[in-house]
């Protein structure tokens, strides 16, 4: 069963409740028309419902059965707004809280802090700092965890390969604690979507044979996170090769359950994740879907700004699986 097909079987008819705060943008109508008509959430599309509906006519869609919020009209206002004062203790006034509720993505974000909705899709025309800021100051990490993480499920061929990239997204350069919690919190990650999680902490080197401060922190990730979560195979510090490939793995690592064998790979800092992650992509033609934000009590997802309507349709099944995972 392709990974899709499995995501939409666990979801369909469950009623789980998406809100996307860009809903006059063409390319998000147009999939939640397909989700809603699908019965595969229920969406809740924030803005001027007549400017909605305009765009919505123009384009060929009926939104007329789709839930449309206004945040400059929402009768339930007052409440969000001593919400949002309660959540920030102290760090906001009641009209600073009127104004943030104003931007779309913190009103959607309130939404889901208030349990209105499961979960939120943003990033189709906003940056990942207007998505997820709003998501670190009012949903907040999960304990345990200090910092959300992005990963990107790779997929080629139909699910005959499927792995999981991170951090490819957030972390500019993450220590050797918040490499553990990530590489943890990846393992996660792969479960939900069916991949058995191989987790290997990633390096220009393979157990020491370079003896560096960035090796080092690899290493010291690596204890960290294997004292966090004993029951996940975690290993490192591996280069690509050694994880990847069986024969090198072998060779570099015979012991290793996690070498040659790899299916979650976590990378060092945010630069090799993100330039790794693209050159899977465009030399060798995996599908990246994500990113899939991480660790945070309930699901936030981002959009690049160069989505198309299908990249939109996918994140927002993967947002409605995610949400499974709070009931």
């Amino acid at each position: 069963m392709e990974l899709f097909d499995g995501l939409k079987f666990n979801i369909v008819r469950k009623n789980i409740r998406i809100v996307f705060p860009e809903g006059t943008e063409p390319r998000i109508i147009g999939a939640v028309v397909r989700l809603q008509a699908e019965e595969l959430i229920q969406p809740v599309l924030l803005g001027n419902p007549e400017e909605i509906k305009e765009v919505a006519k123009k384009r060929g869609f009926n939104v007329d059965n789709i839930e449309i919020v206004d945040p400059n009209n929402y009768e339930a206002a007052q409440e969000m707004i001593q919400s949002l004062v309660d959540r920030r203790k102290g760090k906001v006034t009641m009209e600073q809280a009127t104004e943030m509720i104003k931007d779309e993505n913190y009103f959607g974000t309130m939404l889901t802090y208030m349990g209105k909705v499961d979960g939120l899709v943003s990033g189709a025309i906003h940056s990942t700092g207007e998505t997820v800021r709003p998501a670190l100051q009012i949903i907040k990490t999960k304990p345990g965890v200090s910092r959300t993480s992005g990963a990107f499920i790779m997929l080629r061929g139909r699910d005959n390969e499927k792995y999981l990239f991170s951090d490819c997204a957030i972390n500019v350069n993450p220590n050797a604690q918040e490499l553990a919690e990530i590489a943890v919190e990846s393992a996660k990650t792969a479960e939900l979507f069916g991949i058995e999680p191989k987790v290997a902490m990633l390096s220009f080197s393979t157990k020491g044979s370079a003896r560096t401060e960035e090796a080092t922190k690899v290493a010291e990730a690596t204890r960290i996170a294997q004292e966090l979560a004993p029951h996940y195979e975690i290993d490192g510090e591996l280069q690509f090769d050694a994880a990847y490939v069986a024969s090198v793995g072998q060779q570099k690592s015979p012991d290793s359950t996690v070498a040659g064998q790899a299916t979650v790979f976590v990378f060092p800092e945010l630069q090799s994740g993100n330039i790794g992650y693209k050159i899977a992509q465009r030399f060798g033609n995996f599908e990246a879907i994500g990113p899939i934000l991480q660790g945070l009590n309930k699901p936030i997802s981002d959009l690049s700004r160069g989505c198309n309507e299908e990249d939109v349709y996918k994140l927002a099944i993967i947002t409605a699986t995610q949400s499974l995972m709070n009931e």
